[in-house]
């Protein structure tokens, strides 16, 4: 789910276009911390994401309603085109910078605006993984390759008033909450608040 429709040229506001080895440095260089890395689909993970997709613990965030076929998911990992300017979307996972290289996660850039240069951001860490700062570290690797490789003014999320543990991640991560959505969300058989998180770029990034 590549960013770029030309595959060798990387262009930026004021900068000339930039060699296919010299976005692969940047990209390896901007996707990869300390504990974990990101990148794109693969073939082989087509059933983790099937794993993750159909979590029912998820579900309320995600706002899915019917399970997904293995087969819908492998359609959809062999067919992206890695183009967020047609799909305005992307997805990677999230693999564990050890031995085990040992796949957690996944996180989006979704309803990406190319005009007005934002983009939401959504994380999902598998519940073993979880309160170990491994979604910290990759929302922190995802914001820095919406800035400085898409150019991305501001990126931003919905999140539902009771989930704390996405309030924190964020509020963590520099964001802050620009809005109020009173019982947006049907949850359980309530209805919720959700409220709207904003991280504009500085300039100096």
């Amino acid at each position: 789910m590549y960013f770029w429709k030309d595959p060798l040229l990387l262009f930026s506001p004021g900068k000339l276009p930039c060699h296919r080895s010299t976005i692969y440095l940047i990209m390896s260089q901007l996707l990869k911390g300390e504990h974990v890395f990101l990148r794109p689909l693969e073939p082989g993970d087509i059933d983790f994401i099937h794993f993750i997709e159909n979590d029912t613990e998820v579900w309320k965030v995600s706002d899915t309603l019917i399970p997904y076929s293995r087969y819908q998911v492998e359609q959809y990992v062999l067919n992206t085109q890695h183009d967020i300017f047609s799909e305005k979307q992307i997805r990677f996972v999230i693999e564990k910078e050890d031995v085990s290289s040992s796949l957690i996660g996944a996180i989006d850039l979704y309803d990406f605006d190319p005009i007005h240069r934002r983009a939401g951001i959504g994380v999902m860490i598998i519940s073993a993984e979880r309160e170990k700062g491994y979604a910290g570290e990759a929302l922190s690797l995802l914001i820095t390759y919406a800035f400085k490789v898409l150019q991305l003014h501001q990126v931003f999320s919905y999140i539902s008033a009771l989930n704390t543990p996405s309030i924190h991640l964020f509020e963590t991560a520099g964001f802050e909450k620009c809005g109020e959505r009173k019982e947006w969300r049907l949850e359980n058989g309530h209805w919720r608040d959700e409220w709207m998180y904003q991280l504009i770029r500085k300039e100096n990034l």
